[in-house]
Formats: structure tokens, C-alpha cells, sequence
């Protein structure tokens, strides 16, 4: 027997017209120019709606990829919303990546729109190279032209207006279609596509919405100081409107004084960034002795957060702090640190250590610790095993994979390692593939091994993270010279220069005779230790 209730479709369309209908008059503050300019939910709606006009102008059906390369501003969030709300697919593009990786990336996604960044121009040239099933080209910020490689440029202003007044159709399909795209850093291999669909991100925002999670509020303003194209922002840009608080876009401007002045000025109370943007926010508090008047919570992930960012917000300034984990694949949340209760159902501090752990998975995650074999291991804190998580926002499949990745059970392997108390707190203590996590950002040791392999002179290369303070970890690079080879750390930083990210780039090079493993591999465990011991 099947219930009586309406069939009401999980369609992230919804989340904007439920905010511009029963809080049209909360704003919208963009940021990312000189002058704040200020909208809101009402107006942000309309401008969702042309720019899904104009998509249909320029041909764009249900399940076409649209790609941004955008900062969080409001032209972001209108291409967003405008996207979705008819069916086609938002793809984001992380700028931070190698040019020839977002080249590649547009390509594989099939994209056939780019709505830019104008600062973006040399970046743009890449992809529409790359990726030739690109056919209109969108820029923020810039006006119509012929681009260097002689592809024509419409401007934002011009789309939005080839779109004209209306209410186009939005939803009406099946809440399981896909609605964004996000690709992996492509840390082992070629990035990989996570393609979430309308129900596991509106799932996704409801989970991590949860009072003892993110717990927004109508009444409040969010600062997501994490980027769109990380994973949605976490989840912020439907969770804000979808609680009816406000949210203050800030564009590029991710500096410590910066974001003070957004928190002050617009009355934030809750932010949420990675652990590198959230320390230059606490360094520039510090040194100015000024204070985040209204700011109560500060959501940080990405990385491992440290004492000292923990301790300086709470202690010194009286703002919670909010440990989340997750990852791509998971839409991204998958825990959240906070105190434990004990048997009367009461809060327990177990000390600082607890508020550096990933914490216990949100409503309805369900995560498994298991051995090589898939069995369960222990919640005693000591023995440690794969972190594998399953639930409605957990990726399956990539984009254009082959198989599914996950098991028979469901249950999904994140390629960390990790142990977990009786209170149910995760600790991640190591990663099982030798990824290096950097300001929040994936950095490719097997990338970088590779190309300094293949300098004059070098006969083996290895990439291992080490502690950084500001970073969470920073590369460091070392080096095997070959017989009668005499290196310098110049020459190999410029080796290296203009292959990889600027921020990938090693801050420190070691020459010495690399250990090798008993199958011949590097033996990166013996490597770090030796390092270590080393200083």
C-alpha cells in the first residue's frame, strides 16, 4: 500500500522560489566589487529565471553541462539557480587548478557553455581550446568580443538580457536528475567527476542544516568565505536561502582584512572557510586588536584545523568553532566535531583534543571502519582501518566511470585511514594513497614525482607532506641526483616551474639516496620517518 501524500519532487528550484516567496526581502550582498552591491532573494529569483531564458535562447536542453568559472558573487548564483532550475547541469571549475587540468576537465564534462570570470581571459583561452564542444562563451565583469583565439565572447549583461521577462518552467522532472558537477583534484590520475543530483543535494542540505550540524537560521547572515566550485560551497548556498537567512558573497577578496570588514559590516554570525583563509582571518584580528562583532560560528574544513586556529577563535573571541569533514563524493559533509554526550544524556568536554577530531557522521550517513577485508574494526580509539561512509548524498559511480565505487554493501571508501572512539568520534590518522592536502586543496605527489623525475640529472623523485602550521602540510620534494650529477634546488624549482601550480610548488628540496621498498617501489613510510628524525 502506498501512502496518500502529494508527490512533491526534491527539485533545487524549489529552495529559491520557497526564499524569494516567504523572504523576498532578505539580502543578497555581492562583494566581489569595490562598491558592495545588494539584492535580494525577490530579485535573485528574476535574474535565476532570464538566465534560464537566455540558456533556452542559446538551445540548451535538460542534462547539457554549463560550466562556471566564477568566484561566489551573484552573477554565480544567478547562472546557478538558472542552470539547475530548468535541468541542465552546473559544472564549476576550480580556477586554482593547473590550466591544462581545467582544460581537460571541460572536455571530459562535454561542457557546451562557460560562463567567466573576465580576470579569467587567459585561463578561458585554455579551455575553449581544449574543450571544443564549447559553444558560447559568457564573460563577468568584461564586455563582448572576439577572444585571442578568434572565438566570440557575449558579456553577462548582454545573455541576461537576451533572456526576456517571464517565469520560465522549472522543475517537472525527476528530483534523480543530475543537477551539478564537480570534479576531483585528480590526485592519482585524471580528475574524476562527481555528479550530484537535485535529491542528494537538497538530502545534503537538509542534513547539514541540522541544529547539531551547521544550524542556520532564518534571522542570520552566512558568509561562505569556501568557494562555489569546492563542493558547493559546502552546501551554504542552499542552505541559506532554503532557511531564510542571508548571505554576503565575497567574490575574490579572501584576505584577512577583507573578510573582517565583511563580517563587520554586513553583521555576519556564521562563516564557514578552510583552515589557511581562516588563520589570515585570525592573524589580522590579532594584529589589529579588532573583533568579529556579530560573528557567533565558524564552520572550518578542507583540512585539519590546529589548537591555535581553535583556541584563538573561541578563546580569544568568543566564536564557536565548527570542525566538518567531508569530501567531494560525500555532497561534501560527512561529520561534524562536537562534544559527545555521556550515559545521562549530557554534554561531556573531553579537552582540546576532541575538537581536533573529524567528529561523528551527520543524519543519515552511516560510516563503517573496516580491515582489508571489509570486516569491522573495534571503536577503541586505537585500531585503525578504511573509512567507508554510505547514504543518500554518496557518490556511486563517477561521471562517465565505468563501475560503481562502492561495495556490495553500498558502503563507499574515501582513502582515509582511521579510528573511532566509543562516543562514536572519528579520527583520520593517515591517508591511504599518498595525496598531500594543502590550505584545504589536494596536491599530486605521483605529478610532481613525475615531472621532477624527468629532469637532467635526476635519477629518482618523492613527494611527501610535511606539518605546516599556516598550510596543514606543505610538499617537500626529494631528490636522487644520478652517478656524477651536481643539482641545485634552483634549477629544479625551475623545472618545475609552469608545469604545476604556482601553490604546488615545493618549499624545500632534499638530496639524498631515496629507500626503496622490497618490490622496488619507494618506500615512502621509511621517507618520512627519516625526515622527520631529520627535521
Amino acid at each position: 500500500m502506498l501512502g496518500l501524500m502529494q508527490d512533491w519532487r526534491l527539485t533545487l528550484d524549489k529552495i529559491l522560489s520557497y526564499a524569494a516567496r516567504e523572504h523576498p526581502d532578505t539580502a543578497v550582498i555581492d562583494r566581489s566589487v569595490t562598491q558592495s552591491q545588494v539584492c535580494d532573494y525577490r530579485s535573485l529569483e528574476r535574474e535565476a529565471r532570464r538566465f534560464t531564458k537566455a540558456l533556452l535562447r542559446h538551445n540548451v536542453v535538460a542534462g547539457d553541462r554549463v560550466a562556471t568559472l566564477l568566484w561566489n558573487d551573484t552573477a554565480h548564483l544567478a547562472a546557478w539557480y538558472g542552470t539547475m532550475g530548468m535541468g541542465a547541469v552546473l559544472h564549476t571549475l576550480n580556477p586554482r587548478l593547473h590550466v591544462d587540468q581545467i582544460g581537460w576537465i571541460a572536455n571530459h564534462a562535454k561542457d557546451r557553455m562557460l560562463v567567466a570570470d573576465a580576470r579569467f581571459l587567459d585561463i578561458v583561452e585554455v579551455i575553449v581550446a581544449a574543450a571544443p564542444g564549447i559553444e558560447t562563451i559568457v564573460l563577468v565583469g568584461g564586455g563582448a568580443g572576439l577572444l585571442k583565439c578568434g572565438r566570440p565572447a557575449i558579456s553577462f549583461d548582454a545573455f541576461l538580457a537576451s533572456g526576456d521577462e517571464g517565469a520560465p518552467q522549472w522543475g517537472e522532472f525527476s528530483e534523480e536528475s543530475a543537477a551539478g558537477l564537480c570534479y576531483t583534484s585528480g590526485t592519482t590520475g585524471d580528475p574524476k567527476g562527481v555528479l550530484y543530483s537535485h535529491r542528494s543535494n537538497f538530502l545534503h542540505a537538509f542534513a547539514a542544516n541540522q541544529p547539531n550540524a551547521f544550524g542556520i537560521r532564518e534571522g542570520e547572515t552566512v558568509l561562505p568565505i569556501v568557494p562555489m566550485f569546492h563542493a558547493n560551497a559546502w552546501g551554504l548556498t542552499f542552505m541559506a536561502p532554503m532557511a531564510g537567512a542571508s548571505l554576503v558573497l565575497p567574490g575574490s577578496r579572501l584576505d584577512g582584512p577583507s573578510l573582517a570588514g565583511a563580517i563587520n559590516e554586513q553583521g555576519v554570525t556564521i562563516a564557514a572557510g578552510v583552515p589557511t583563509v581562516c588563520m589570515g582571518l585570525l592573524d589580522h584580528l590579532r594584529a589589529t586588536g579588532s573583533r568579529p562583532e556579530c560573528l557567533k560560528r565558524l564552520i572550518i574544513g578542507g583540512a585539519a584545523v590546529t589548537p591555535d586556529l581553535v583556541e584563538g577563535f573561541e578563546r580569544d573571541l568568543g566564536v564557536e568553532v565548527i570542525h566538518a569533514w567531508g569530501m567531494t563524493e560525500l555532497s561534501p559533509v560527512g561529520c561534524i566535531s562536537k562534544k559527545p554526550v555521556n550515559e545521562n544524556r549530557r554534554l561531556v568536554d573531553l579537552g582540546r583534543a576532541a575538537r581536533l577530531r573529524q567528529g561523528s557522521p551527520i543524519f543519515p550517513l552511516e560510516t563503517r571502519i573496516q580491515d582489508e577485508t571489509g570486516a569491522p574494526v573495534p571503536h577503541d580509539d586505537r585500531t585503525p582501518g578504511h573509512l567507508a561512509v554510505k547514504g543518500p548524498f554518496v557518490t556511486k559511480t563517477y561521471f562517465a566511470g565505468t563501475s560503481e565505487v562502492i561495495d556490495a554493501e553500498g558502503f563507499f571508501d574515501t582513502g582515509d585511514i582511521a579510528v573511532r572512539d566509543q562516543h562514536g568520534s572519528i579520527r583520520i590518522v593517515d591517508r591511504a594513497k599518498d595525496i598531500i592536502k594543502s590550505g584545504g586543496e589536494w596536491i599530486s605527489a605521483l605529478e610532481i614525482e613525475t615531472l621532477a623525475s624527468a629532469l637532467p640529472g635526476v635519477a629518482a623523485a618523492a613527494v611527501i607532506g610535511v606539518p605546516d602550521v599556516k598550510w596543514g602540510e606543505r610538499p617537500m620534494l626529494v631528490v636522487e641526483p644520478k652517478a656524477d650529477a651536481i643539482l641545485e634546488a634552483e634549477a629544479i624549482l625551475a623545472g618545475l616551474d609552469g608545469q604545476i601550480p604556482k601553490w604546488w610548488m615545493p618549499e624545500r628540496i632534499e638530496f639524498r639516496t631515496i629507500p626503496l621498498g622490497a618490490t622496488g617501489k619507494i618506500d615512502k613510510k621509511t621517507l618520512r620517518t627519516m625526515m622527520a628524525a631529520e627535521g
